[in-house]
């Protein structure tokens, strides 16, 4: 029983900052299996996909709020949540699609740029899929502005499907994915998860020119 209770308040640690402002431990540490899944797609590596989902079952029990913590005050935002579910079964796909293209060297996909068809289908399906995913996120008691939620979570399951196809846009869906997901945390009270994310931002800005190289490389070779 000790141990079970000392699981318990390990899972719902929080740290207390004042003024009734707290944060979830596993907030933190479910971010720090973020950013190191993120370091490894840029490396094109396929341990990149399961160390990701153990960081998307963290945050999904950060992102349901009181529903799974009765003494938390933070709102859930079931985009968020919702798409850490994404996150892991989009990640599985990608998991076995990298270990399919593994490499000698240990690279799993060679970046390249998607279609232009592709790129227009990809544009159409967020915005869409943003409109469409809005008022059921609403009626479900999400977080507002609800736009933003369904569309950090449009966002980032096309950036995880194209990673896992090797698109080198998928780095600047993510951008876009930040631009409207940092303030949505912040403002939410998730400011683990916020200032993450505004790292992020930069950080993919420098995975998309890692991988534009890259793809520049490749193309070069097939020329030559």
């Amino acid at each position: 029983m000790d141990i079970l209770r000392w699981l318990i308040d390990a899972f719902n640690a929080h740290i207390d900052f004042g003024n009734g402002q707290t944060l979830v431990v596993r907030e933190v540490v479910g971010n720090i299996f973020g950013l190191a899944s993120a370091l490894g797609g840029m490396r094109r590596k396929v341990w990149a996909w399961p160390v990701g989902i153990i960081g998307n079952a963290l945050l999904l029990t950060v992102f349901l709020g009181s529903i799974l913590d009765p003494a938390s005050t933070l709102p859930h935002l079931l985009g968020q949540a919702g798409r850490q579910v994404m996150f892991i079964a989009v990640s599985i796909y990608g998991w076995v699609r990298w270990r399919q293209t593994k490499g000698q060297t240990g690279e799993a996909v060679e970046p390249r740029w998607a279609s232009w068809p592709t790129r227009i289908g990809l544009a159409v399906v967020m915005v869409a899929g943003t409109a469409a995913l809005t008022p059921l996120f609403r009626e479900l008691g999400s977080y507002d502005p609800v736009w933003a939620d369904a569309w950090t979570f449009v966002g980032s399951l096309l950036a995880t499907y194209g990673m896992a196809r090797g698109w080198t846009e998928f780095w600047l869906i993510w951008v876009a994915v930040d631009i409207v997901g940092v303030p949505l945390l912040f403002s939410a009270g998730y400011y683990a998860s916020g200032l993450m994310y505004l790292f992020y931002g930069f950080f993919t800005l420098v995975g998309f020119f890692v991988w534009w190289r890259r793809s520049r490389q490749t193309a070069s070779t097939i020329q030559v």
